[in-house]
C-alpha cells in the first residue's frame, strides 16, 4: 500500500492528485494508493523522508524542507502550470486591479515559510520595501478545528480585522469573493506582479529518489500519458472531445464532495466563481481562478482515454535524469 497526501486538502492546486487516487487511476496502473485527508504541509516532507509517505502533492519546493538541496527528493510531474498564488484585498478597498504598488500601507495575511518567502520576493522584485513602505505581513489564522482545511484562512484574517488583504491560492480568493469579503487584486499566472512572477512556483507531485531507484515501475507509471513530440501536439487529437470531456469532468467532480468539506460548500451557490468549478461538478471552471481549466481531469487520464488531454498539465510521470 502506497500513501499519498496533499499540502492542503481543500486546495484546487493539488486536487489532480487527490482525484487520481479517489477515482482509481493509480489502481488502473496496478498501484494501490491510499489518500490521507490531512494537512500534508505540516509533516508531509518529513514523512517522505522517513518512508511513511510515498507521494506528496504540493508546492514544487515543499520537499526541500526535509531534503536540503533536493538531495533525496524527486519531482515526478507538474499538477498544474505556473504559480498559483493570488492576492486578494478587502472588497471595500478602492485599489486598481493589478496595481502592486497599492499594497503599500496594507496588512497582508500570509501562511508562513515558503508562501511568505514568495510574497517578500515579489515585493522586493517590485521595488517595495515592507519596512519603508509600511507593508505588514501578518500570520494567517485558521478557522477553529479546521487545520487541514485552509480555504477560509484569508477570509478569517479580514473578518477578525487583522489584515486588509491576503496572499494564497485561488480557493481562498473565490471564497472571499463569494462572501463579499474580498476581491481579486493580483493573479501571478496571468501576468500580474513583476516580470517572471508566474514562474515563482507550480504544483507538483513529489516522491523520493529511493522509491524511483528501488521501484521504477511505480515511479514511471508508463500508461499514464505519452509525451508529445512538439508543441503542436500538446492537445491530443481525439474525436468527439467535448462529450468525452464532459463525461470525464462529471466523474472527477464526483470525487470533490468526498474530500472538499466546508470550504468548498461555500462555493456551491449559483453563479459562484469556484476556483476549479468543483462545486459545479467541474463543469464550469472559473476563468479567473482555474489552474488547469476544463481539462483538469485529463491530468489523470490513462493512455487510450477518449478524453482530451492538455499536455501543459498532463500527469506525465517519468524519471528525471536532469537533476
Amino acid at each position: 500500500m502506497y500513501r499519498l497526501m496533499v499540502a492542503d486538502v481543500d486546495s484546487p492546486s493539488y486536487f489532480v492528485a487527490t482525484a487520481a487516487a479517489k477515482l482509481g487511476f493509480f489502481a488502473q496502473e496496478g498501484i494501490n494508493v491510499e489518500f490521507e485527508p490531512v494537512y500534508g504541509a505540516k509533516y508531509g516532507p518529513e514523512r517522505l523522508r522517513d518512508g511513511t509517505l510515498h507521494f506528496l502533492g504540493g508546492p514544487a519546493y515543499v520537499a526541500t524542507r526535509a531534503f536540503p538541496g533536493w538531495k533525496g527528493a524527486k519531482l515526478l510531474c507538474a499538477l498544474s502550470q505556473y504559480s498559483y498564488w493570488f492576492m486578494a484585498v478587502r472588497a471595500d478597498l478602492e485599489v486598481k486591479r493589478g496595481d502592486i504598488t497599492a499594497v503599500k500601507g496594507l496588512r497582508i495575511a500570509c501562511s508562513p515559510t515558503f508562501p511568505e518567502m514568495g510574497l517578500r520576493y515579489m515585493l522586493a522584485e517590485a521595488g517595495i520595501d515592507p519596512t519603508h513602505d509600511n507593508v505588514r505581513i501578518v500570520a494567517t489564522p485558521t478557522a477553529h478545528g479546521q487545520e487541514h482545511l485552509k480555504g477560509r484562512d484569508g477570509v478569517v484574517a479580514i473578518e477578525q480585522g487583522i489584515a486588509d488583504g491576503y496572499w494564497g491560492n485561488g480557493m481562498r480568493v473565490a471564497i472571499g469573493e463569494s462572501l463579499g469579503v474580498a476581491k481579486l487584486h493580483l493573479d501571478l499566472r496571468r501576468g500580474d506582479g513583476p516580470p517572471g512572477a508566474r514562474w515563482y512556483n507550480f504544483a507538483a507531485l513529489t516522491t523520493t529518489e529511493q522509491l524511483v531507484r528501488e521501484q521504477p515501475q511505480v515511479a514511471n507509471m508508463p500508461g499514464v500519458a505519452p509525451k508529445p513530440c512538439n508543441r503542436s501536439s500538446r492537445t491530443a487529437p481525439f474525436a468527439s472531445r467535448r462529450p468525452a470531456r464532459r463525461a470525464t469532468c462529471r466523474r472527477c467532480g464526483s470525487a470533490g464532495p468526498k474530500v472538499f468539506l466546508a470550504s468548498a460548500l461555500l462555493l456551491s451557490a449559483p453563479n459562484t466563481r469556484a476556483p476549479t468549478g468543483l462545486a459545479h461538478r467541474i463543469r464550469v471552471p472559473s476563468v479567473d481562478h482555474s489552474h488547469a481549466g476544463m481539462r483538469l481531469v485529463a491530468c489523470t487520464a490513462s493512455r487510450g482515454s477518449p478524453s482530451a488531454c492538455n499536455w501543459n498539465s498532463a500527469l506525465f510521470i517519468a524519471n528525471d535524469n536532469t537533476a
